[in-house]
């Protein structure tokens, strides 16, 4: 009996070894899934953009995306979303680290209110924002004799971008900075390492991978606000004109093409930067990780 049996029998390690072994169970199927309702949700929308702008000659669509008061709204839009997206991430760094190194009166509190650009409607930051630095405000009453003023202006666009982007840099580099070992600091330090050496050389490389992370969803979020933007702009073509309205008002006018035109441009440059940022993240993370090949060596 046992000459019969022992042909069919095979042990469990070489049946493992023969049946090709896949991460998520019903891979198939949930690709498939995940590629219908990327496509509905994300892909055709996009590709809409695009077939729309396409019903305009070459000679038309340029004349629309290079018109001067479009090209105005880019400089305002990708340059506040950009200087937005960088002050948010040097203080929004500030901000993680002294959430996640120090204990002080009303911790709790301020770690809530971090969240409450997610949740605050946008049109409520804005007119807040308005309320606050126009020149009877608060702020406002107390920056217009000294030169600057916020409301109406460029700057207030910053401020608004700053504020709606802020929590995306915290939520982002917090985790990581939680999750990272004081041990490696003292060990720095007792090597005669200086307290800005540590924080360059041992944390840095560490929580760069989430600050470019940060970044990019930082400027993405601000490149296409709206709702917190338009109270506190003033909105006055040439100088405090964000693209957004720009193609809402295209829209009102039934100019749908003229819209999806200059949405396409912002689709473009928006996924450019980004596509950069996430490349520089990987190179980021490989030069880690090559780092730490070579110190094990």
């Amino acid at each position: 009996m046992s000459a019969v049996l022992a042909p069919s029998y095979s042990p469990p390690h070489a049946l493992a070894a023969r049946k090709p072994r896949r991460v998520l169970p019903g891979f198939g199927l949930s690709l498939g899934v995940t590629l219908v309702y990327l496509s509905l949700i994300v892909l055709i929308p996009l590709s809409a953009i695009f077939l729309k702008t396409a019903t305009l000659g070459f000679e038309q669509f340029w004349s629309v995306v290079t018109a001067p008061r479009v090209l105005a709204s880019y400089r305002l839009s990708f340059g506040a979303a950009l200087l937005a997206a960088a002050l948010n991430t040097l203080f929004g760094l500030l901000l993680a680290w002294s959430l996640v190194r120090y204990s002080f009166p009303g911790k709790k509190l301020v770690d809530a209110l971090i969240d409450l650009p997610f949740a605050l409607p946008t049109a409520v930051a804005g007119i807040a924002l308005t309320a606050l630095y126009a020149r009877n405000g608060w702020l406002g009453s107390v920056l217009e004799p000294l030169g600057i003023t916020v409301a109406f202006k460029p700057l207030g666009v910053l401020v608004a971008l700053t504020f709606i982007g802020l929590p995306f840099v915290v939520r982002t580099v917090q985790p990581v900075l939680e999750d990272i070992d004081t041990e490696l600091e003292e060990a720095a330090a007792s090597l005669g390492a200086q307290r800005w050496q540590t924080v360059r050389h041992v944390v840095l490389p560490i929580l760069t991978p989430a600050l470019l992370t940060g970044f990019a969803l930082a400027f993405a979020r601000a490149v296409g606000e709206y709702g917190s933007v338009i109270f506190i702009a003033g909105n006055l073509p040439m100088v405090s004109e964000i693209t957004p309205l720009l193609i809402i008002t295209k829209l009102e006018q039934y100019d749908y093409a003229g819209a999806t035109a200059i949405a396409t441009v912002m689709l473009v440059v928006s996924f450019a930067l980004l596509l950069a940022i996430n490349g520089l993240q990987a190179w980021s993370a490989k030069a880690r990780g090559v780092g730490a090949g070579r110190g094990k060596r």
